[in-house]
């Protein structure tokens, strides 16, 4: 037999007519091993010794069961990174599950919630929302520890004491079922939408502490208006008639695409699903009702494990034509982006082998990002064409607030600009003030209109524009006075 000699990469080769023969099968690997430091050394990277040792393990759970409320306090990894989609037992037995243990947890959480907060439903007088309906409520309503008589009492300790001494009244606020997780509907939606209500779990936040439904829209091609929808909810039903000769064709098929309900992960046709009758799906303007925001709140899709993922409030698409990153941890750098892979099945694509996959090809996308991009933010009378407050307008306490804004508070240094916002991912370091898992960097949110969005943080943890302020006088360690929160609080509602 013919046989010539071939070096590859080091290992001989032998050809002949029955085609390749390995020299030394031991030496030939498709891949190499990498480097390993055989003295390696764990860095603390500025959380202290041994940090993942102080988080407590993820507990081993199924799907559907309970999980604690203070998931922060946990870390680890899971088994695999992908989602199963077998419930684990008939969809009968899932239903009567549910079906018992949903009384009880929602129990659990009413009591949680009660311990956190004070939900006194005292609003801020003479102050609405932008659809002159709803009331801005007063805060601070997060309780403070015990043995602590004020906020400004709290705020004189310094981070270490409050994390030694367990004193942090905003620690991150879970979802109430993180098996399960996925969208959470407040009942004001539900009303409408009972659709949309869930076998497993409620939301846990009264309807006045979330923003008007439905919300105003102002576009920006259309100022004259006002609010283009006249107290309407922009549905499939009725998109085409409210805009058709106001729209561009091409934002008309964009906001075709915003109202069409798509078959989610647990909104679908399927068993694998927390609605006791099949599902048609949510549409991206089920929870950004009228391009802004209903309270709905869901599980961010960037990490895992599942209990791992962050809570996430819906945020409003005001504004978004002067926005250049979406998305709180993933850092998407456009609009039609964010409408292409927007997290319908988890941030796992395997799910789409079940429910169908969205199938939006990318000029649909582009046209959802057209319609998002008309979107203008609610009218802020006391706020000139720099954004600065006209004087005679407003009052000396907003006055003192914007003093403090662009000073004392340090607002400004992430808050600027036409939106109020740097566009960047900041790491607040809270874990600084309790035991528990960090959470790393989140985008900053725009504060324009923001008396409108509530509640405040990534997770909603912040009820209020009040609690909002008390929240970063401890982080940022600002010692600011009574006189000047409240100040600064006047001056966020004119934005």
């Amino acid at each position: 037999m013919n046989k010539k000699l071939f070096l590859v990469g080091g290992i001989i080769l032998f050809v002949g007519v029955v085609g390749f023969q390995i020299a030394d099968r031991n030496l030939f690997m498709l891949q190499s091993p990498g480097a390993i430091i055989e003295d390696y050394k764990e860095s603390d990277y500025g959380l202290g010794d041994n940090y993942i040792d102080k988080l407590l393990k993820f507990p081993d759970l199924k799907k559907g069961e309970r999980t604690p409320f203070d998931l922060y306090k946990y870390g680890g990894r899971d088994k695999s990174s992908f989602m199963d989609r077998d419930l684990g037992m008939s969809w009968d037995e899932w239903v009567a599950f549910h079906k018992a243990q949903k009384p009880k947890l929602m129990a659990d959480v009413k009591k949680y919630m009660n311990q956190r907060y004070n939900f006194s439903n005292e609003p801020i007088e003479g102050v609405y929302m932008s659809g002159n309906r709803k009331q801005v409520m007063k805060g601070p309503i997060s309780k403070l520890p015990e043995g602590i008589s004020s906020f400004e009492e709290l705020a004189e300790l310094s981070a270490k004491e409050i994390k030694e001494r367990n004193l942090f009244p905003y620690v991150p606020l879970a979802h109430p079922l993180h098996t399960n997780a996925h969208m959470v509907f407040p009942n004001q939606y539900l009303k409408y939408h009972p659709e949309h209500k869930r076998i497993d779990v409620d939301h846990d936040i009264p309807d006045n502490y979330l923003p008007e439904y439905p919300a105003p829209m102002f576009l920006t091609t259309h100022k004259e208006y006002g609010d283009i929808t006249r107290g309407k909810e922009v549905t499939l039903s009725n998109y085409f008639e409210m805009f058709n000769g106001l729209l561009t064709p091409e934002q008309l098929e964009g906001l075709k695409e915003l109202v069409k309900p798509t078959p989610s992960t647990f909104f679908n046709h399927t068993t694998h699903r927390v609605t006791l009758e099949p599902s048609a799906g949510v549409s991206c303007f089920s929870c950004h009702v009228n391009g802004h925001t209903n309270g709905a709140f869901e599980v961010a899709p960037d990490t895992r494990p599942q209990l791992a993922r962050l809570r996430v409030g819906t945020p409003s698409m005001r504004g978004n034509y002067n926005l250049m990153q979406f998305s709180s941890k993933r850092s998407i750098r456009s609009m039609d982006h964010f409408a292409e892979v927007e997290e319908y099945f988890e941030g796992d694509p395997g799910i789409q082998q079940a429910i169908g996959p969205r199938s939006q090809q990318r000029q649909v996308t582009n046209r959802m990002g057209d319609f998002n991009a008309i979107l203008d933010f609610p009218p802020a009378p006391k706020l000139d064409i720099l954004y600065k407050l006209i004087p005679n307008k407003s009052t000396s306490q907003e006055l003192l607030g914007e003093k403090i804004f662009n000073g004392k508070g340090k607002c400004i240094n992430c808050h600027s600009g036409p939106a109020f916002v740097d566009d960047y991912m900041h790491d607040l370091k809270v874990e600084k003030f309790y035991v528990g898992r960090p959470e790393g960097p989140i985008k900053t949110f725009p504060l324009r209109g923001i008396k409108d969005s509530p509640p405040y943080l990534h997770d909603g943890r912040c009820m209020t524009l009040h609690d909002s302020v008390e929240f970063f006088n401890l982080i940022l360690e600002l010692k600011l006075s009574k006189e000047e929160k409240d100040a600064l609080v006047s001056y966020l509602l004119c934005l």
